[in-house]
């Protein structure tokens, strides 16, 4: 079994592919260019921001209840999920209900990332390595975050507690702010997290009516 997929387990053991129009993820690795990034914002059970970033072959995901602030000052948790593969930066729609992670989703940002992760001595280290140390620095070249940025673990994991890091922006403070998840727009599509639900209730409308007449 490859890499990617033995790091997949978990994603696929959650979601039943019959019912779940996300990725399953057969697509293999990256194209060799600087790795991606992708925020999409998730209407679940509780409102977040998904970011993700390409490590790999692999999405290595973070669950940022309020979202990435450009301000350096604000230090947003980021709780990690499991990984998911590369196509799930593609995803956008609604995920049915009695699913895992029930909701909606949009592409809030998208792009490529630098990693700028260093040792002691400032030598670059490799990104997956510096995650394992558990602190990774990257700069985000995407439609609207830019700039350097820092994921950093406070919380390992032991002992019953779920492990914990913090996403934070260095340098100056960047322009736009934390969107408004319900009023954002996807970077993709241009369309709002209420559009996109309405439009998947219309088609789950439209192939159940498309099923009665086939009976």
């Amino acid at each position: 079994m490859a890499g990617s997929d033995r790091t997949l387990t978990e994603y696929r053991r959650k979601r039943d592919f019959r019912k779940t129009r996300e990725p399953e993820g057969k697509g293999g690795g990256g194209n060799g260019r600087e790795p991606v990034f992708v925020v999409q914002i998730h209407d679940a059970t509780t409102m977040h921001f998904d970011f993700r970033l390409e490590v790999d072959g692999v999405l290595k995901s973070w669950s940022v209840p309020k979202g990435p602030s450009g301000d350096p000052h604000d230090k947003r948790l980021a709780m990690p999920t499991e990984d998911h593969p590369l196509e799930y930066r593609d995803f956008e729609g609604t995920i049915a209900l009695g699913e895992y992670g029930a909701g909606t989703v949009i592409i809030w940002d998208e792009g490529r990332y630098e990693n700028r992760s260093t040792d002691k001595r400032g030598h670059e280290i490799p990104f997956a390595e510096a995650l394992d140390a558990g602190h990774a620095s990257f700069r985000l070249a995407g439609r609207k975050l830019h700039g350097d940025w820092a994921l950093t673990r406070f919380r390992k994991g032991t002992d019953g507690e779920r492990e914990a890091w913090l996403l934070v922006r260095h340098g100056h403070t960047a322009r736009g702010g934390t969107p408004d998840p319900r009023r954002a727009r996807s970077a993709r599509s241009g369309r709002t997290l209420r559009k996109v639900a309405e439009e998947g209730a219309e088609a789950v409308a439209a192939e159940a009516a498309a099923g009665a007449r086939t009976d």
